[in-house]
């Protein structure tokens, strides 16, 4: 789970309960597998929602 554009990845670090006892978790970035335009061919590419919309937007 990586984005192709920006390489934003999994984060990790601790839950903590209310009796302060940490465990390890993860946080997951909103990847999706799309197919854009890169350098003017089509390609199916593993982007994050933000690079996604940023794309959209520039894209006009």
């Amino acid at each position: 789970m990586k984005c192709r554009i920006c390489g934003k990845g999994a984060q990790f670090g601790h839950n903590v309960s209310h009796s302060k006892k940490s465990t390890l978790r993860r946080w997951l970035p909103n990847v999706q597998r799309m197919t854009i335009m890169v350098e003017g061919r089509k390609t199916k590419v593993n982007i994050c929602t933000r690079c996604l919309r940023t794309h959209y937007k520039t894209a006009r």
